[in-house]
């Protein structure tokens, strides 16, 4: 927890009000790191006799204890709050049945997937209350850390930040052959993180308002307060998801320790990156791999700027998580050297190059339009993006691609994100250069979406929509969408 949040928390103690349930209040002082982190549970069916690996997924209201004792209105995927870890396999046919019982439209985005658009889960693709939308398509990548979530058009903060979110896991068997930590909830741990602001009553604060929307005092770490996990001595691997509403975390341990990057958001790095410190922006992820002494206790935590460039959400400091190694000793043997043996994205000479410059709300002057094509890509294309942020901070994620960071101001990336990607970070004022691989599934009347991941900035219209179409038939794609009332009023 950062100064704000000790104060508020404390205060919220001495007032006798989260205390309840609790005889000691030890669970609810920042620092105690008294609760137990919470496991998603792993959902991840057997194939059926037609081959194919079928996830039922029920988006829900409830209610959930965010602070020990006190009850919280949420909403949550098969229970109160977050949703499941799914886990398949590369080459694995899997079929979506998502089922809505939140009583609003909202959309289910399989953010990280390479997939037909129309399968996506963007704002095209809206469930209605009560409606069950069915998704389905083969798994063509490799292991990955991705996520799922809501993108409904114009309400992407308030959805996620009640509690629709979860992890996904890419599996096969070049990861299988790396002997990775791979015991899931035991060595090989899901963190999803979250900034929320909870009121006396230990209820959700929605004000979305503001440069970034909301920015949380409290960090909740798999809905967990103030966690501590126990895990085996060895070598721990950690999948880190930004499920932030804005928040940039700084990720570092407290005692200095070295740690290694295995992956980035589309899969594992060629080789491990050591590092002491690694940035985590809204909806990007990270596979760490950290190894602990027996009876060692060591703290997760982000370290905020403190440059005069810092903006709000890069702010502040917080303990994240407490690691107890109690366990049995496992695995301490070094990281193999090799990790993947997947090409990474590469533009070819010549490539050609598109520009996109974020302001305060839009992309190249634009607001969102769902009726709007912005941009045409053929099938299979291999292009270089570049980034350019005018303003305060942003980031930028393209659905359905894997890219590359090529340079950030100029400069190389630091080793730790010279991995495949889909979500990159893009500091004020600086600009950064992508070689973007896009995939092979046309379909001119169904668009995909690019967009700045601070959910605000999404909601406001700092998104765009590109289709993916047969090469050499470019020219002859309509524009337009026949969507009335869909209109967000850009150009």
């Amino acid at each position: 927890m950062d100064r704000r949040s000790f104060l508020k928390l404390g205060a919220l103690v001495a007032a006798g009000t989260v205390v309840a349930g609790c005889s000691s209040g030890t669970a609810h002082r920042p620092g105690a790191f008294a609760n137990r982190l919470r496991i998603p549970p792993l959902l991840s069916p057997d194939l059926d006799a037609s081959g194919i690996r079928r996830f039922e997924l029920t988006l829900r209201t409830g209610s959930t204890e965010l602070i020990p004792g006190l009850r919280a209105s949420t909403w949550g995927i098969n229970g109160d709050h977050l949703g499941p870890t799914l886990r398949m396999r590369r080459g694995d046919r899997v079929a979506m049945a998502v089922t809505n019982r939140i009583g609003e439209p909202t959309t289910l985005h399989w953010h990280g997937m390479r997939l037909p658009a129309r399968m996506d889960g963007g704002p095209h693709q809206t469930v209605a209350p009560e409606a069950t939308w069915r998704p389905e398509w083969t798994i063509d990548q490799p292991a990955a850390t991705g996520w799922y979530h809501p993108h409904p058009h114009e309400q992407t903060a308030r959805h996620v930040y009640r509690g629709l979110a979860g992890m996904i896991q890419i599996v096969d068997s070049e990861a299988d052959a790396a002997g990775l930590p791979s015991d899931y909830g035991v060595d090989d741990i899901p963190l999803i993180l979250q900034d929320k602001r909870l009121d006396s009553d230990g209820q959700l604060v929605e004000d979305f308002d503001g440069t970034f929307g909301l920015i949380g005092d409290t960090i909740l770490v798999n809905g967990t307060f103030d966690p501590f996990v126990e895990v085996p001595a060895g070598r721990i691997r950690f999948r880190v998801l930004n499920a932030s509403n804005a928040r940039i975390y700084f990720l570092e341990f407290a005692d200095g320790r070295e740690f290694h990057v295995i992956g980035t958001d589309g899969g594992l790095l060629p080789g491990p990156a050591a590092v002491r410190r690694a940035v985590l922006s809204p909806g990007e992820r990270l596979e760490i791999v950290a190894s602990f002494a027996a009876g060692e206790q060591v703290v997760l935590r982000s370290v905020g700027e403190r440059t005069e460039a810092a903006t709000d959400i890069e702010e502040g400091d917080f303990d994240l998580l407490k690691i107890i190694a109690a366990g049995p000793r496992r695995d301490v043997s070094p990281l193999p050297a090799r990790l993947s043996s997947a090409a990474l994205p590469e533009a070819p000479p010549g490539a050609r190059v598109r520009r996109m410059t974020l302001t305060g709300s839009e992309i190249n002057g634009k607001d969102m339009d769902m009726t709007r094509i912005d941009e045409v890509v053929a099938a299979g294309a291999r292009e270089i993006w570049e980034i350019h942020n005018t303003t305060y901070t942003h980031n930028f994620h393209i659905h359905e691609v894997a890219f590359r960071v090529l340079e950030i101001n100029g400069a190389p990336p630091p080793a730790y994100l010279r991995g495949p990607k889909d979500t990159v970070y893009v500091p004020k004022q600086a600009t950064v250069r992508l070689a973007v691989e896009f995939g092979r599934h046309a379909d001119p009347a169904a668009p995909y979406m690019y967009h700045c991941h601070i959910l605000r900035h999404e909601d406001k219209g700092m998104m765009g929509q590109f289709v993916i179409v047969a090469p050499g038939t470019e020219d002859r794609v309509s524009r337009l969408l026949p969507m009335p009332g869909h209109d967000h009023g850009g150009g």
